[in-house]
């Protein structure tokens, strides 16, 4: 029996793990396995619905309600609630866009743009991967500063588990400086607060910014926790 609509639905959804933020239409299909016409209707019928969203250059990004619904599940909804107030001060003190990052199927889910991002090349990334949190399967390179090598990345993980911080300097996009810090709960990271800013941003301002912002999250409310704890 073939795969159901169902599952070849959610094999499309799923060709956008540690990806690239948008993918061809060849792209998904080969990702997928599935034949060019249908990885086609799948992709139709998920931009109709609002999972997908096609770019001005015929590739497609995860839309809004993928986002939206992301966002809404329990534990992030509470643990950004949570934050807001932090993150609010990091972006006027810094300039920057502050955020949250939890581990979502293989990537960091940063639950204010509601963006995924590869683990390997953000800042907050980097914070869950020392924390055990989420595996990297394949390390893409985003721009010429991206660490692709596993010696490297491994070396610099250890560096974030000593230091408690975690920088990308033009890892995933050009001109773009984040740091990251862990959230921790019992002594354990659950998630990352960070902050993107331009090149040339000082660095010491987003260090001393991005720590003093998880210090003021302090502990969130049981709402936030995890679905385990509920």
């Amino acid at each position: 029996m073939g795969e159901s609509v169902a599952g070849r639905v959610f094999s499309v959804l799923d060709a956008f793990a540690e990806g690239p933020d948008t993918l061809r239409l060849t792209d998904i299909a080969r990702r997928t396995g599935l034949p060019l016409p249908t990885a086609l209707r799948m992709v139709r019928e998920l931009v109709a619905w609002g999972g997908l969203e096609r770019a001005t250059d015929g590739s497609y990004r995860l839309g809004t309600r993928i986002r939206a619904l992301g966002a809404a599940a329990p534990c992030p909804r509470g643990l950004l609630d949570a934050a807001l107030p932090a993150l609010r001060q990091l972006s006027a003190r810094t300039g920057g866009h502050a955020d949250v990052a939890v581990e979502s199927d293989g990537t960091a889910l940063f639950l204010v743009s509601g963006e995924r991002l590869p683990l390997h090349a953000t800042a907050a990334g980097k914070v869950l991967l020392a924390a055990g949190l989420g595996n990297v399967r394949e390390l893409t390179r985003h721009t010429p500063h991206t660490v692709i090598a596993p010696a490297r990345l491994a070396a610099q993980l250890t560096a974030v588990r000593t230091a408690g911080l975690a920088a990308a300097h033009e890892e995933y996009r050009l001109g773009e400086l984040a740091y990251a810090a862990p959230v921790l709960r019992d002594g354990t990271t659950v998630a990352a607060v960070t902050v993107t800013a331009r090149t040339g941003t000082p660095a010491a301002r987003l260090v001393t910014a991005v720590r003093e912002a998880v210090t003021r999250m302090g502990k969130w409310p049981q709402a936030a926790r995890t679905g385990h704890d509920q």
